[in-house]
């Protein structure tokens, strides 16, 4: 989600896009030739390629490698490992993490995500399908509703898939058009899906509250080398199916006037509330990143850069009021905003990193906050969908207030292309009880199977000091 990517040439002649892969490429050339009687005639002019001869390996949620190994004619194969040990100060007894979609126990070697899959494509048509095992096929879809909406268990039947899309390439002139459909990542929020891809192990607010995940068909067009426009229709913000009758509309355009500087925006437009068709919601995610230093042969410093985010959204009809304050049937306020930046330096060939950032984020009526779990989960029960999972459900109701802030650093070591090891710190706080505190979330003994008793509630704190060690590994 939130989240877009490093075109790799080896797979450009059929444009096997998804937040990893590259752009369209044609075979022909572009020739102006001289026939014998001395006339000048000019050939067809080749397909315009998406980004082409452009390093995007240094960008923050983009694949940071220059060629697969697992390459064939018809198919390009990816696989990724995402592993971390992570350390609360707060230390929970039941070692659950609170607001995060990176981690999901505590004082535990987690096995995040192991991805599967890859890219075919035969004349043009092209497919894409990454299959996803460990905590993140739980921790990312726990936030959509729709599925309560009929039958078959949607989160259940498409968990294990992060990425599954079908389409063509087409050449209309000289622009090359992909048309796809099926289950992609979110680009909104600037980090990509895959931790391999981003400068930073524990996402910003920007990032981890705004969606990874979209279930629709998509447009790809490319008027210029340097420019992407992709129109989407999808069944909602973050969600298998639609919570109302009407889809989610938006679209990302992304500019890239050399391989130093990137500029996107994403924004989308659609109904998200359950059970509340006339509430509509709005969200503008806008990025800027910009490579300030290259010398990719130095021993010192071979390259800096950093990114810069910001957000604004809201939602408005159905009791809520947009960014005002009504004391009319209009309701209160319920908006987003939120920014975050990080700069990065790269050492000794690229084979070193250091990273520093962070963000802020206001949200009233807590609509895109990443519920806490356990005892304080409002969500609905997989039991019962009219009562919530929790019996002391954190609140989000129209006018609740939620600010947050973070920030983090951290050091990676990149022996090769395919390995990355991190030692990342964080420290984020809310200005409401939010975080697991020293009692946990989840019962008095930390324990699922334990009976909760009159007058315990779960221990919310409003922050949390943490340490992270990551492996992360992509063929």
């Amino acid at each position: 989600m939130k989240k877009q990517i490093t075109r790799i040439a080896f797979i450009t002649m059929l444009g096997i896009a998804g937040s990893t892969l590259s752009y369209a490429q044609s075979s022909d050339e572009e020739t102006d030739a001289t026939n014998k009687e001395g006339k000048n005639e000019t050939l067809t002019k080749p397909e315009i390629v998406g980004f082409e001869n452009q390093d995007q390996t240094w960008q923050n949620g983009s694949d940071r490698r220059s060629e697969s190994v697992l390459q064939t004619k018809y198919f390009t194969g990816s696989f990724m490992f995402d592993g971390n040990y992570n350390y609360s100060f707060n230390n929970p007894i039941d070692n659950t993490v609170v607001g995060s979609t990176a981690m999901a126990r505590h004082n535990e070697m987690n096995v995040m995500f192991v991805g599967l899959g890859g890219d075919f494509n035969y004349k043009n048509a092209r497919a894409r399908v990454m299959l996803q095992l460990g905590n993140r096929s739980i921790v990312i879809p726990r936030n959509d509703y729709s599925p309560y909406r009929g039958q078959y268990q949607l989160n259940d039947a498409l968990r294990y898939m992060s990425e599954a899309n079908a389409g063509y390439h087409f050449v209309i002139g000289r622009v090359p058009v992909n048309v796809d459909a099926g289950l992609f990542m979110s680009y909104i929020g600037l980090n990509s899906y895959y931790q391999v891809e981003n400068w930073e192990y524990q996402a910003s607010f920007t990032s981890d509250n705004t969606p990874w995940f979209f279930n629709g068909m998509r447009i790809q067009i490319f008027p210029s080398s340097k420019l992407k426009i992709e129109p989407w229709i999808i069944n909602g913000w973050q969600s298998y199916g639609k919570f109302n009758s009407m889809p989610g509309v938006g679209a990302n355009i992304t500019w890239c006037p050399n391989e130093n500087v990137k500029l996107l925006t994403n924004d989308y437009y659609g109904t998200d509330a359950a059970m509340i068709p006339d509430r509509k919601r709005f969200h503008s995610d806008n990025s800027f990143l910009v490579r300030y230093y290259h010398n990719k042969d130095a021993r010192g410093i071979s390259q800096a850069a950093f990114s810069l985010t910001g957000d604004l959204g809201f939602e408005t009809g159905g009791g809520v009021n947009g960014f005002y304050n009504s004391d009319s049937a209009k309701g209160p306020a319920q908006y987003f905003l939120s920014g975050m930046i990080y700069n990065r330096i790269w050492f000794n060939k690229n084979r070193f990193a250091w990273t520093i950032g962070g963000g802020v984020m206001t949200n009233p009526g807590r609509y895109l906050v990443l519920y806490p779990t356990g005892d304080a989960s409002p969500l609905p029960s997989p039991t019962d969908p009219t009562k919530t999972e929790g019996t002391h459900p954190f609140s989000a109701n129209p006018g609740d207030q939620f600010k947050g802030w973070d920030c983090s650093t951290n050091f990676d070591w990149m022996p090769n292309q395919s390995l990355t090891v991190r030692l990342e710190y964080v420290h984020r706080q809310a200005n409401v009880p939010y975080f697991a505190g020293h009692g946990g979330v989840t019962s008095p003994s930390g324990y699922t199977t334990t009976p909760i008793p009159a007058g315990w509630a779960p221990d919310l704190v409003k922050s949390e000091d943490r340490i992270i060690f990551a492996i992360l590994f992509r063929l």
